[in-house]
């Protein structure tokens, strides 16, 4: 049995949503755990056998929080599996939906120097009624820029939940190799 820890980053709700349904793909025979970056401590990070980091983009960025987290750990990190998601909506786009050529995962490697084991990158959810007028009108301008939604009363969920299955399947055969 495996032991699992899922960390994320989610200012909406979505990203922890998505390692929701990771636990489900992962539960079968394992112990998964979920956690949010702000509540996990060092020391927990060594009762587990693979560590997956969940982080999602607003305005173009990963929060703070997980920067500092991925920078006070990085040694322990590098010493047990480990994994990397991204969430953001430009990877609704096709040429922008693997680690490859996703913008935000490749500024996240450059910026922390760090070289997770199992990288993935999923599309996010825009769901304009949750946010404040500022933050409603700002996704709006983007989304208009960037040809996406932009309808104030919609709520759009862009995630291929059958790639997080995906993921998850191929977590577990690496580790059952």
């Amino acid at each position: 049995m495996t032991k699992f820890l899922i960390i994320y980053s989610s200012v909406d709700g979505h990203t922890q949503k998505i390692c929701e349904r990771m636990r489900l793909n992962l539960n079968k025979g394992n112990n998964v755990k979920i956690i949010s970056v702000e509540d996990i401590c060092r020391e927990e990070l060594i009762k587990y056998d693979f560590v997956i980091i969940g982080a999602s983009i607003r305005y173009g960025k990963h929060r703070s929080n997980v920067y500092k987290f991925i920078k006070e750990n990085k040694t322990l990190l590098d010493k047990i599996d480990n994994a990397f998601f991204s969430v953001n909506v430009v990877a609704r786009k096709t040429n922008k939906s693997s680690p490859k050529n996703n913008p935000y995962i490749q500024k996240f490697l450059k910026i922390t120097k760090w070289e997770p084991k199992h990288l993935g990158v999923f599309a996010g959810k825009i769901d304009y009624k949750k946010y404040n007028l500022i933050d409603r009108l700002m996704i709006c301008f983007i989304m208009w820029v960037t040809k996406g939604p932009t309808n104030l009363n919609g709520a759009y969920d862009f995630t291929n939940w059958q790639r997080v299955d995906d993921f998850c399947k191929k977590l577990v055969y690496k580790i059952c190799r």
